[in-house]
């Protein structure tokens, strides 16, 4: 996930899985303002009124949070059996090859910009794509198929706090404060809590699933900071397209590699697949609308909403079960974590401004 501002380096443009992100790209992108837009007073535009900041990116958070079902249900119709790490890396490289195309198409076309950058630049991008995208969902879509969608959306939220964290030891002027801390602590006092089992005295933990999300979450945190540099020079958009289809045919060339196929195409498998890819592309676009003409805290807060959205519609499609006394708490302390560490960052915004 992409960091947005050098007060707001929580917030991710790459979301998914999101994240992985897509929140992932992420985070998922999970999960980035554009360098040129720091000091940059936001224009007027009807995408400032409060009731369409909230409804747009209350869209964006809600196709963030479907891609863990999506991914479960996607298993499902492609055929692709618990076991069988090699045809997840294919289905993940198929669908981020995809999104970059789709998203890198729109810039040219629809932005009109050209696809152009040096050969140092097209070298750091591809490298980030390997890293951000390959790398992390690698771990991301094994852990996803070893725990439940609800499990995985509130776990992935661990995202924000790595950040939090590595940006007090990079960043001069990202200190962690008395509510970032607390917003921290309350995540991941949240995430210990949600491996527990529904008694709340047995604790249940799976390396390859919940330990994967975790390392996932934590590749995508330090990946950031590199995508942070990467953005001074190079638009926010084409870092996005180009390293989602570098990620993409790298997990797909591994998935092949190690023998692994996606064949069960039908229309339910392809749909699955498309929206997959749409959910990244879309979710990314309109965000960056938004950015466009808001200050980034007033769009960041809600990622919060990511979790809940995540644990709903996996509650809803896979039929798991959310109304369990260990997750609704939770996903309420992942939630108001979440919240508080990008509040803080807005309202230190305000003052600043």
């Amino acid at each position: 996930m992409i960091e947005r501002t050098e007060s707001n380096k929580n917030s991710t443009s790459i979301k998914d899985s999101t994240g992985i992100a897509d929140a992932r790209i992420a985070s998922e992108w999970t999960e980035t303002a554009n360098a040129n837009h720091r000091e940059m007073e936001q224009p007027r535009s009807k995408f400032s009124d409060p009731l369409i900041v909230m409804l747009i990116a209350g869209l964006c958070c809600l196709l963030w949070g479907s891609a863990y079902p999506s991914i479960k249900l996607g298993y499902v119709a492609f055929h692709i059996l618990p076991a069988d790490i090699a045809s997840k890396y294919v289905f993940a490289g198929y669908r981020f090859s995809l999104a970059g195309i789709l998203l890198l198409l729109l810039y040219r076309f629809g932005f009109r910009r050209k696809l152009k950058l040096s050969g140092r630049e097209w070298a750091g991008v591809g490298l980030l794509g390997v890293l951000q995208t390959g790398l992390q969902y690698m771990f991301f879509y094994v852990g996803v198929a070893n725990t439940t969608g609800v499990k995985g959306s509130i776990m992935n939220a661990t995202t924000t706090f790595f950040s939090v964290v590595l940006a007090h030891f990079i960043y001069k002027n990202d200190k962690l404060s008395r509510n970032k801390i607390v917003g921290c602590v309350l995540g991941f006092i949240g995430v210990i809590i949600v491996n527990f089992h529904a008694d709340l005295l047995t604790f249940s933990f799976s390396f390859t699933g919940e330990g994967f999300i975790i390392i996932a979450a934590l590749v995508f945190s330090i990946t950031a900071i590199y995508a942070k540099r990467l953005t001074a020079t190079i638009d926010v958009m084409m870092i996005t397209g180009v390293s989602l289809l570098a990620g993409g045919v790298m997990l797909t060339l591994l998935g092949l590699s190690l023998g692994g196929r996606v064949t069960h195409f039908s229309w339910e498998s392809t749909i699955n697949l498309v929206y997959l890819a749409l959910l990244s592309s879309v979710a990314f676009c309109l965000w960056n609308v938004l950015l466009k003409y808001n200050k980034v805290g007033r769009v960041s807060v809600y990622n919060f909403l990511i979790p809940i959205f995540g644990a709903l519609l996996s509650a809803l499609f896979l039929g798991e079960t959310i109304w369990e006394l260990k997750n609704l708490i939770a996903l309420v302390l992942v939630s108001v974590g979440i919240y508080l560490v990008n509040r803080v960052s807005s309202l230190r915004m305000t003052k600043i401004r």
